[in-house]
């Protein structure tokens, strides 16, 4: 099968090829830029949410909400009821660790309600 030649950058000013999207690697725009970090999301700073989760790690013991996983790996600080459904950005009681696989699967199953609440089936 025929591969298409390479084309130019899109910018203008650059006769460099493209490799992505039709832009040259200086011209291709950054992965997440304008996304917003968790201080403006929720209001609160990095330093607040880390001593959160030390507060919370402290009350749980360490483990993990779903799965009670003990392991000293690296628990995330999660919201027990998502803020997109109401909960709390910063109680105490709304927040609790997850371990990576427990995070990944709720991470999913709220995806997939926010998709389903998007398009009306929720």
């Amino acid at each position: 099968m025929p591969i298409r030649p390479p084309s130019r950058c899109t910018d203008p000013q650059c006769r460099a090829l493209a490799t992505e999207r039709g832009r040259c690697d200086k011209h291709r725009p950054k992965a997440w830029a304008g996304r917003d970090d968790k201080a403006a999301r929720y209001g609160i700073s990095s330093g607040r949410w880390r001593t959160l989760k030390r507060r919370v790690s402290r009350r749980d013991h360490a483990c993990c909400y779903r799965c009670g996983d003990g392991d000293e790996g690296e628990h995330v600080l999660d919201h027990r009821i998502p803020i997109a459904e109401g909960g709390s950005p910063s109680d105490l009681e709304n927040l609790g660790l997850l371990c990576p696989p427990c995070d990944t699967a709720k991470s999913a199953e709220e995806a997939a309600r926010g998709n389903a609440r998007r398009l009306g089936r929720g």
